[in-house]
């Protein structure tokens, strides 16, 4: 039996035109036996009404097997006699794949399959929630947890027998679950569902677990973890030329001089360090203290001045990004800019340090300001966010398309991509359809973070529109491929465009897509999957995928990608109204369609059959 994405079954894209694969995966059975019927579907025999159904599947798969000479009766290496061969599977040949049978169940998103007695069992994940959590943002209730499914044998049907899994295992006996659900743990029968007041369920009582860990002992092991997991899992088995067993002995003495988990951290990125390969990253988990004191921020800039604090700018917001919200412009505030902030749930505001003392661990909770207009106050409730950077992000991206569309007379349109994660593709889809539609497009790939979905962005700016798709009733034609591009793209990058932002600049550059305006790049593409933690959460990763890339070989590592034309943006210049790398990125923009004009809906054709009235 296993778990298999075998399934395509696509559903049309909401946002962009585009299809997509989702809930893939469904269990599969192989009888292994070729005369044997699997436990459901036709049989000729057929199958009883109730009760007996595995014994019955069992006794005709040992009927069956009397004509091959084979047994599929289980037995131990105990049991059997002595000199006895254990029993082998029957009929394992290339053609089992043809008896592949799936479960009668519909395919979803599963996972960890298990045997349990007369059954099996799987998770089956909710998918409520995206990559990004967007769509719960302000949402009541709790996420949809995942779930835990039984497949009965004898009764050829599926029930849930826990509604709440993080993970689980099956007893030896196969009669028994150990399900956990975050930070609880409970033990149900693996045979049928039972309801929280039932005695067969029991709750494991963790409060009186107790740990006693000897510090010294599991830096040791912590640092011999790290050294082994280079060892098998870096991207040359060489180790690029590096000892690697000559450096864990030079730096292994020095685990006994640590005195603290920070210094054990030192030590580590020490050593990962002699590989001079980017992504060697040790990073210590845990949550930040203080969290739970965290500072709420009104989205704005404020400033001293009589009375209190006046509201200088805010920060407008993005609907389309639930973290980029504004406090001060929700519903029912209606704050404007030029009012003052006069107290904060009734504290007048420190003429000093203005509102900020008052909203210590007020983020993400309503709290009431006082707002001064033309001599009048009133008072309002305001949520405050945890974190600014996303609302400033939106605001940046605002002013930067507004900069193009001024610098190049609304000719060209533009689009900023964060990261090549999820996060960086919601936001080259908020643009890219209206900067497409303008004569080119300047692809802003400065503060690109990196991640894995370059070849998707490069998929997207690579297209030229080659068609167009004239409608009844549609004011404009449609260009083909749609949201592509009419005429030249060019790319901004900068030091901190890193790892797939490396990438997607490089490869722009290998395909001619068009040039790259900036400075050169951070120059690390040898990339992690994250996959291993050591015994107290922190996590070690391992360079492990490397890239050649036609351009450049296996030069942008230590190296990054050489801009096409470089402008510098002198530091003095981030807090300017001045922008000379996308200055110099709508000049080379306009210049191309000097020379090759973006690409226009033609004229309609004469009619085909002439006015014979004329």
């Amino acid at each position: 039996m296993l778990l298999s994405s075998r399934t395509f079954d696509p559903a049309y894209d909401e946002h962009s035109f585009d299809h997509y694969f989702t809930g893939s995966v469904r269990p599969w059975l192989i009888p292994l036996a070729a005369s044997q019927p699997p436990p459901f579907g036709p049989s000729a025999e057929g199958w009883p009404l109730s009760g007996g159904a595995a014994e019955a599947a069992a006794g005709k798969a040992a009927a069956g097997d009397e004509h091959s000479g084979q047994s599929t009766t289980p037995a131990s290496d105990a049991d059997s006699a002595p000199g006895e061969q254990p029993p082998r599977s029957p009929d394992v040949d290339p053609e089992a794949e043809q008896r592949l049978v799936p479960f009668p169940v519909a395919s979803d998103a599963y996972r960890d399959l298990r045997a349990a007695r007369g059954g099996v069992l799987w998770v089956k994940e909710s998918r409520d929630e995206g990559e990004l959590g967007s769509r719960r943002a302000q949402a009541s209730g709790e996420k949809t947890p995942d779930q835990l499914i039984r497949w009965d044998f004898e009764s050829r049907k599926s029930l849930t027998l826990a509604q709440k899994v993080t993970s689980y295992a099956v007893c030896s006996s196969g009669e028994r679950v150990v399900v956990r659900h975050e930070d609880s743990v409970t033990v149900v029968p693996a045979v049928r569902t039972v309801e929280e007041d039932d005695a067969e369920r029991v709750t494991v009582d963790l409060s009186r677990l107790r740990l006693q860990v000897d510090p010294a002992a599991e830096w040791r092991q912590m640092f011999a973890e790290t050294h082994r997991l280079m060892a098998q899992q870096y991207w040359r088995e060489d180790m690029d030329g590096v000892d690697w067993d000559a450096v864990g002995r030079r730096w292994r003495p020095v685990v006994e001089k640590v005195r603290c988990h920070s210094d054990l951290t030192d030590l580590l990125w020490e050593m990962v360090g002699e590989l001079n390969t980017s992504h060697a990253y040790v990073l210590p988990q845990g949550e930040a203290p203080g969290a739970e004191r965290a500072l709420g921020l009104l989205g704005a800039d404020l400033s001293s001045c009589d009375h209190g604090w006046r509201i200088d700018r805010i920060l407008p917001g993005d609907s389309s990004d639930p973290k980029a919200r504004s406090p001060l412009l929700a519903a029912g505030v209606g704050a404007r800019e030029g009012d003052v902030i006069t107290a904060v749930d009734g504290h007048p505001v420190d003429p000093v340090s203005g509102p900020a003392k008052h909203l210590v661990g007020a983020a993400e909770k309503p709290v009431e300001l006082t707002l001064r207009r033309e001599g009048a106050e009133r008072r309002v409730v305001v949520v405050p966010v945890a974190d600014e950077a996303p609302l400033r992000y939106q605001d940046w991206v605002r002013s930067r398309r507004d900069y193009v569309a001024a610098a190049s007379g609304g000719r060209l349109g533009y689009v900023h991509v964060p990261d090549m994660q999820s996060t960086g593709w919601a936001q080259l889809h908020r643009d890219l359809h209206k900067a497409s539609r303008a004569e080119g497009i300047i692809a802003d790939m400065r503060f690109n973070g990196g991640g894995h979905t370059s070849q998707l962005v490069i998929e997207k700016l690579a297209q030229r529109v080659v068609a167009w798709n004239t409608v009844r009733h549609q004011p404009q034609a449609l260009p083909y491929p749609e949201s592509a591009r009419r005429g030249p793209v060019v790319l901004v990058a900068n030091e901190y465009s890193g790892s797939d932002g490396d990438i997607v600049n490089a490869v722009a550059q290998t395909l001619d897509i068009g040039p790259v305006v900036g400075v050169r790049t951070w120059g690390g593409v040898i990339g992690i999957d994250g996959r291993f933690d050591l015994v107290d959460g922190t996590r070690v990763t391992q360079p492990k995928y490397s890239y050649w890339i036609g351009r450049y070989g296996w030069g942008v590592e230590n190296h990054g990608v050489d801009p096409d034309i470089e402008v510098i943006h002198d530091p003095g210049q981030l807090f300017t109204e001045e922008d000379p790398q996308l200055d110099r990125a709508v000049a080379e923009a306009l210049r191309g369609l000097e020379r090759t004009p973006a690409a226009a809906a033609p004229d309609l054709p004469a009619p085909r059959v002439a006015d014979s009235a004329g």
